[in-house]
C-alpha cells in the first residue's frame, strides 16, 4: 500500500509541475497584451514598457518562473497586478472556504444520493420504478446548473423566502448561517452530479449482481442486504468513484457561474473577475491551487480505490 501511495504522490507532484510549467509559459507570454489591458488603450507606450520592467517580465522566460516557483514553494504566489499590494496567496485563501464549501459538499452527498440511487434502479431493472429513475437522471444531467440556480432562486428564495438569496456566511462565523447559504448553491452543483454518477452505479451494480459468486452467496442463505452492500457494493464502487474524480473538476469548473448567480466571493469568481482584467499572477495561482485541490481529491479515491479493490494497488 506505501508503495501504490508513494506511486500517486509522485504522479501527482509532476503533474502540478507540468501544468504550473505549462500554465506559466502560456500566460507570462502575452505579459505585454495584459499591461496595455491593465493600464487602458489611451496609455502611452512609455508607460507600457515602465509597467513590463517593473514586472520584470523583459527576462527570460525560464528565469522568471524560476522565480516564482521557489516562492511559490515558500507560499508566495506573488502580488496582483490590477491591485497593487494584494497577495496572490491571501486572496485565494480567503476565498477558498467559500468554494470548498461548495464542491465538497457537493461531492460528498452527490456520492451518496447516487449510491442509493443507482443501487435502487439496479434492483428495480426493468421496473418503472427504473424507467422513472433513469428519466430523471437524464433530466438532471441535460439541464445546465445555472438554470436550476436561478430557478432554486426564484422558488425558495424570493417566492417562499426561505433563503437568501445571494450571500455566504463562514462556518466560522455561524454553521447554522453557513449551512443557509450554501444550502441552494449546493443544490444547484448536485443535481448533475447525482444524475451522471446514479447512471454509472446503476450499470456497474447490475453487471455485478449478474455474476456467478453473487447467485452463490444468494445459494447460501446470505441476507440480500448483506450481499449487496457489502459483497456486489464494494465491487460496483470503482466505476462509480472514477465518476466522482470526474464530477469533482466539472463542480469546480460549474462554481464560476454558481458564484455568480449566488452573488458569493470565491474562486469561480475571482477567476472570472482575474480573466477579465488580465490579472496574469491571479491566474496562475488560481489554476495551480486548483491543480493541487483535484490532485489531493483523486489521490484520496484512489485510497479508496485500492482500499475496495486490491488489483488497483499494483496497477
Amino acid at each position: 500500500m506505501l508503495a501504490f501511495l508513494g506511486r500517486r504522490i509522485s504522479n501527482g507532484i509532476l503533474m502540478v509541475f507540468a501544468i504550473s510549467v505549462i500554465a506559466f509559459s502560456l500566460l507570462y507570454i502575452t505579459g505585454g497584451n495584459a499591461a496595455r489591458r491593465i493600464l487602458g488603450d489611451f496609455a502611452s507606450e512609455e508607460a507600457v514598457d515602465r509597467f513590463y520592467q517593473e514586472l520584470g517580465l523583459y527576462r527570460p522566460l525560464p528565469v522568471q518562473y524560476w522565480d516564482w516557483l521557489t516562492n511559490a514553494i515558500r507560499g508566495d504566489l506573488g502580488n496582483s497586478w490590477v491591485n497593487r499590494g494584494v497577495e496572490v496567496t491571501g486572496e485565494i485563501g480567503r476565498r477558498l472556504v467559500a468554494t470548498l464549501s461548495l464542491v465538497l459538499v457537493s461531492l460528498l452527498l452527490s456520492a451518496i444520493i447516487a449510491m442509493f440511487v443507482g443501487v435502487f434502479a439496479a434492483l428495480k431493472r426493468g421496473t418503472w420504478m427504473d424507467r422513472t429513475v433513469q428519466t430523471l437522471s437524464l433530466g438532471g444531467a441535460a439541464i445546465p446548473s445555472f438554470l436550476i440556480a436561478i430557478g432554486l432562486v426564484m422558488l425558495f428564495a424570493l417566492n417562499l423566502g426561505w433563503f437568501y438569496a445571494t450571500g455566504f456566511t463562514e462556518p466560522g462565523d455561524s454553521i447554522t448561517g453557513w449551512l443557509h447559504s450554501i444550502t441552494l448553491p449546493v443544490v444547484a452543483l448536485l443535481v448533475g452530479g447525482v444524475a451522471s454518477s446514479a447512471q454509472q452505479i446503476r450499470a456497474a451494480m447490475i453487471n455485478v449482481l449478474q455474476q456467478d459468486y453473487v447467485r452463490t452467496l444468494r445459494s447460501r442463505g446470505l441476507p440480500a442486504r448483506s450481499v449487496i452492500f457489502k459483497h456486489s457494493l464494494r465491487n460496483a464502487a470503482g466505476p462509480g468513484l472514477a465518476v466522482i474524480a470526474l464530477q469533482f473538476v466539472g463542480m469546480l469548473g460549474g462554481t464560476v457561474i454558481i458564484e455568480r448567480v449566488f452573488n458569493i466571493s470565491g474562486l469561480g469568481s475571482l477567476s472570472a473577475s482575474a480573466s477579465s482584467a488580465g490579472d496574469v499572477p491571479i491566474l496562475m495561482g488560481l489554476i495551480v491551487t486548483v491543480a493541487i485541490i483535484v490532485v489531493i481529491v483523486n489521490l484520496l479515491l484512489d485510497i479508496a480505490q485500492g482500499w475496495l479493490n486490491p488489483k488497483v494497488r499494483v496497477s
